[in-house]
């Protein structure tokens, strides 16, 4: 059965990344949310998307260089289209506080490809067996080298290795490397790369960006999970 991973929360409908967008995932019914984390100047996990705050909030600059305290005052939904009202940037103790007691995938994207965050990977384990969620997690990042960090630090935590370009043998480097799955842009997969995947045992979840994919032909390719900003119409179709 393919998995339905709502893309930073049902973003298709509500702000990315923000309590408002889990939530609607939640109701729609989604099987797991996607979501990204960086760290605040003083250390907090907060769930943002861009290293910088201009594209989707009131402020400007780099996240890094705000507390914690300074970020939630900021309005996460402040560029959308809708007027969804102040919507702050949530932490990632906030969400898990909301998550916990449902039976939802975490995929928990490490935003540190551009910026090296000291101790992300064990500060997120850390909270992650605080709420008891490790076996609900999945933890990805375009940086392969943190996520076989994150597997040195706690082998049972399943951990997918992002990417948005072709790869030669997918399902061989990603099964070297002890991750469990896969996640490429829906624009880099064809049958014989899915097979290569599913004959090495890794799982395909596959992430659909700004343009418009079309999920039959990601259903079609028998992939895992599909991460997108449509969760409702991904719904219907898998009903079908």
């Amino acid at each position: 059965m393919i998995k339905n991973y709502a893309h930073r929360g049902f973003k298709g409908k509500y702000p990315e990344n923000t309590m408002l967008a889990f939530k609607k995932a939640v109701e729609e019914g989604a099987d797991g949310i996607e979501f990204d984390i960086q760290l605040s100047k003083d250390g907090e996990i907060v769930i943002i998307h861009d290293e910088t705050l201009d594209r989707t909030t009131n402020g400007t600059g780099l996240v890094k260089d705000y507390t914690v305290k300074e970020l939630i005052k900021l309005n996460a939904s402040y560029n959308e289209q809708k007027d969804h009202g102040f919507n702050p940037i949530p932490t990632l103790r906030e969400y898990l506080e909301y998550i916990q007691d449902k039976e939802i995938i975490s995929n928990i994207e490490l935003k540190n490809s551009i910026i090296d965050y000291d101790n992300l990977e064990e500060n997120v384990l850390d909270l992650i067996s605080e709420f008891k969620l490790e076996d609900r997690v999945l933890i990805s990042s375009f940086n392969h080298e943190s996520i076989v960090k994150v597997k040195e630090i706690n082998k049972n935590i399943r951990c997918g290795v992002l990417t948005g370009s072709w790869l030669i043998n997918p399902g061989e480097y990603t099964k070297s490397l002890g991750v469990e799955s896969y996640h490429p842009s829906a624009y880099s997969l064809d049958k014989k790369i899915i097979t290569e995947l599913h004959n090495n045992e890794i799982e395909v979840n596959v992430w659909i960006d700004y343009m418009n994919f079309p999920l039959e032909k990601l259903i079609d390719l028998n992939v895992d999970g599909i991460i997108t900003d449509n969760v409702d119409q991904l719904n219907k179709l898998l009903k079908r």
